[in-house]
């Protein structure tokens, strides 16, 4: 079988030929067309899910978080959070040293595990706070060390009042609720995704009462809040979401605004004249102008009605005829 190949010769003729020109090379289909690279294994983190909103559900979070750490701890922690970072599961697993308290937590309808991880320094300074100390914490921990009973029993009371916060938090927008799926102390155990998804990070740096640093991580695997991303984008609210309370504070402005208090003059007629002739005025002068056929209540300086000027028994008053059109103002 003869072969279909071109000869050296054959393809420098028609490389001389692309470059001078001579052999025309934007003929065929889609020539306009351009080519956008896409990697299939990477996940991109422009699909919708709006991070204002996060940042705003972890404002409500944080201060329902400090009023219950309050009540447990009988101290206020320094709590702060961190602006919402998106990043890869596999780095963020690179930035952490265990020995650490991790928690796998389930939270339906989302899809999925999430992460809610627990500095030691935030444990032992939280179990000093309970016992009546100063909060004081411990440094580095020895690897593969173990969290006592004791230590436990601290980490689920944090983990209590960090669920009721974050589920009121959330409550505007859905209703969560909780599952703890699992507890490690190391974070390389804890595969909510994979290495190359992205996860939406907010960590909380916390500081006790001796200035010891820690933090509290909240982690969520990106997809997960993929389905959720349009209640973020538009039903993300800045109250409490409770109706009762919407609606009681609608009453209250309605009745604030009832009850202001407004300036109500009457005006019979006007007349223009110059500075020159109100100086040289008199007493006993008198002024002539043309009674108009109506009088006008002005509300707080603004014609609002037109009216007529009478009595009723024993008192003046005014007839309330026709509201007054702006557009003839």
């Amino acid at each position: 079988m003869a072969s279909s190949l071109l000869t050296q010769d054959e393809l420098n003729v028609l490389a001389e030929g692309v470059t001078d020109g001579s052999i025309p090379v934007d003929t065929g289909f889609n020539t306009t067309a351009r080519v956008k690279k896409h990697d299939l294994a990477s996940e991109d983190s422009s699909l919708g899910v709006n991070i204002t909103s996060i940042d705003m559900i972890n404002e409500r979070f944080i201060r329902t978080f400090r009023l219950g750490l309050l009540e447990m701890l009988r101290t206020t922690p320094r709590i702060n959070p961190k602006r919402v970072e998106i990043v890869r599961f596999g780095d963020y697993l690179k930035s952490l040293t265990p020995p650490l308290s991790v928690n796998m937590v389930r939270m339906n309808p989302l899809r999925g595990n999430s992460l809610v991880v627990i500095d030691p320094t935030v444990v032992f300074s939280s179990l000093d706070s309970f016992f009546g100390g100063f909060g004081r914490g411990v440094g580095q921990l020895p690897s593969g060390r173990l969290f006592t009973p004791t230590e436990l029993r601290i980490i689920k009371m944090i983990l209590d009042v960090f669920f009721k916060s974050l589920k009121e938090a959330w409550s505007p927008v859905m209703e969560l609720d909780f599952d703890l799926v699992s507890q490690e102390i190391n974070p390389q155990f804890a595969q909510i995704a994979d290495e190359n998804d992205l996860v939406i990070l907010t960590r909380f740096d916390s500081e006790g009462n001796n200035d010891a640093p820690g933090f509290i991580d909240l982690v969520y695997p990106y997809a997960s809040l993929k389905p959720a991303r349009e209640l973020l984008r538009n039903r993300v609210q800045t109250g409490d979401g409770n109706e009762d309370s919407e609606k009681q504070w609608h009453l209250d402005l309605s009745t604030a605004v009832d009850n202001a208090s407004l300036e109500m003059r009457v005006l019979m007629g006007s007349i223009e004249s110059s500075f020159g002739q109100i100086e040289d005025m008199q007493a006993g002068d008198v002024l002539y102008f043309k009674k108009p056929d109506s009088a006008k209540l002005l509300i707080n300086g603004i014609a609002a009605f037109e009216a007529q000027v009478g009595t009723m028994g024993t008192q003046a008053a005014v007839l309330i005829e026709r509201p007054v059109n702006p557009d003839l103002q």
